[in-house]
């Protein structure tokens, strides 16, 4: 594997664990609205895109209950739902060994902005990310804006920056970008469905992961 400047990382389903709390908050706040839930398969498949998507692509015949169903996201999320949402094993391990290498890290989430300065806190990773966007400040997944804007802050070519992501929404983001893609199959689709978009190799661990990104920065070396 080639040696990136930059590595770009989506967060639910990717750094953290959080899938299943995305799908019981979307539950909750569905009932709690008076709707039927949609099924956990439907929900996860929209993770990844902004909430507001989310949820006019989940909810598409109760438009009027569109904001209560996102305020009522939120306020589960936040107050109420207590799946834990640990973070992978040996991410922080590959986020170090790729920050002391002098790979620049980066993330794009379809999290609001809030939501992901508090994570980058209570995770203690915020010091290894250079830039972050979230879909407070781009256009949601799949279009390549995130991406796009990271390059042009960061001063990185297409060609020297790596996606990684667990959706096929982050895979079709990267591709739109023309920025190489790598899938992790820990969140929510596994490995034929993200090879739907050609990405450079899958992996099932952050240990294979770190193994890939360190000893192709080594070869360069």
């Amino acid at each position: 594997m080639k040696s990136y400047k930059l590595v770009i990382f989506d967060w639910d389903g990717t750094v953290m664990d959080s899938v299943p709390k995305i799908v019981n908050c979307m539950h909750q706040s569905a009932l709690a609205c008076g709707v039927a839930p949609p099924s956990d398969e439907a929900i996860k498949n929209i993770i990844g895109l902004s909430l507001e998507c989310a949820v006019a692509t989940l909810f598409t015949e109760h438009k009027t209950l569109h904001s209560e169903l996102i305020a009522g996201y939120k306020h589960q999320y936040k107050h109420l739902d207590v799946t834990p949402t640990p973070l992978f094993a040996d991410v922080e391990q590959t986020l170090a060994a790729l920050h002391a290498q002098g790979t620049l890290l980066a993330v794009a989430t379809g999290k609001g902005r809030a939501g992901l300065e508090r994570l980058l806190d209570e995770t203690k990773l915020r010091k290894y990310f250079v830039a972050t966007r979230t879909s407070d400040d781009a256009l949601s997944k799949p279009a390549p804006d995130m991406l796009l804007q990271l390059l042009l802050e960061l001063n990185v070519s297409h060609a020297d920056a790596l996606m990684i992501g667990d959706t096929k929404i982050d895979m079709a983001m990267a591709k739109a970008a023309n920025v190489d893609r790598l899938g992790v199959t820990m969140g929510v689709h596994n490995a034929l469905q993200l090879s739907e978009f050609a990405p450079i190799a899958t992996v099932d661990s952050y240990q294979q992961l770190h193994g890939l990104l360190t000893n192709a920065a080594e070869l360069v070396d």
